[in-house]
């Protein structure tokens, strides 16, 4: 089974080189990788073109780099989407990097369970050390266990249910769609990703906080979700800011 990697970038020469050989060097072979750079103004395009020959090289994988302007990363991932070919398709930034499995996990994962969307457990590094966001669904439909740097869709999902582009969140978005269509979702407690703390869910502010708060409100308020939703959410902020 073909499975396609995303990685979107955007000036990211610092990392992306780690995430490219993340993908390279996983022990499932059937890989399609598709890059798409936003155009970046630092060498991200080169160095990501300069993997692809030695991509290619590696018998069943393929490689390729685009890079054009884009309106931001989920534009980015909606255009890849639309590119991709892998019966499922993984996404992981130019930022965080693969376990040496992930791929073979989710794909073995796929062909035990044909879910629809899936996601395993992350490796957020932050300064002062690691720890571990566990793969669940919880009794509450939240972004605590959701982890889209570690998520894997069907092909037809993701041109189904395309990102909105309207926030930062709209992973988020695109999950609960999923979830609230009733499509099988399968969470997996295995670290297959290691995540970068420091992004744009993680500044550290009131006004950021607050913004978080109200896109993440607002998607539970778009499809109709309890109002209760907005008291969880405050709370998960509140002790967000504290502690970090």
């Amino acid at each position: 089974m073909l499975v396609t990697v995303l990685t979107v970038s955007f000036n990211a020469e610092k990392t992306i080189a780690r995430t490219i050989e993340s993908v390279m060097n996983q022990t499932y072979k059937n890989i399609e990788y598709i890059v798409v750079d936003g155009a970046s103004k630092d060498n991200t395009a080169a160095i990501a073109e300069s993997y692809v020959e030695k991509f290619n090289a590696h018998e069943g994988r393929s490689m390729r780099v685009i890079s054009e302007p884009d309106r931001g990363m989920y534009d980015a991932l909606n255009k890849g989407a639309g590119m991709a070919h892998g019966e499922i398709v993984g996404q992981i930034n130019a930022d965080d990097f693969y376990e040496p499995d992930a791929v073979q996990t989710m794909a073995e994962l796929y062909g035990r369970e044909h879910y629809d969307l899936a996601w395993g457990s992350l490796n957020v590094i932050t300064k002062s050390g690691n720890l571990i966001k566990h793969a669940k669904k919880g009794l509450l439909w939240t972004t605590s266990h959701w982890c889209h740097p570690a998520a894997f869709a069907r092909r037809e999902i993701l041109l189904e249910y395309p990102y909105p582009l309207t926030n930062s969140h709209d992973d988020f978005d695109f999950a609960t769609h999923v979830y609230l269509d009733g499509r099988k979702i399968f969470p997996l407690d295995k670290v297959i990703s290691n995540f970068t703390f420091g992004g744009m869910s993680t500044q550290r502010s009131i006004r950021d906080a607050k913004q978080r708060l109200d896109e993440i409100y607002g998607i539970y308020k778009k499809y109709g979700m309890s109002r209760l939703y907005y008291l969880h959410r405050l709370v998960f902020e509140t002790v967000k800011y504290l502690l970090t």
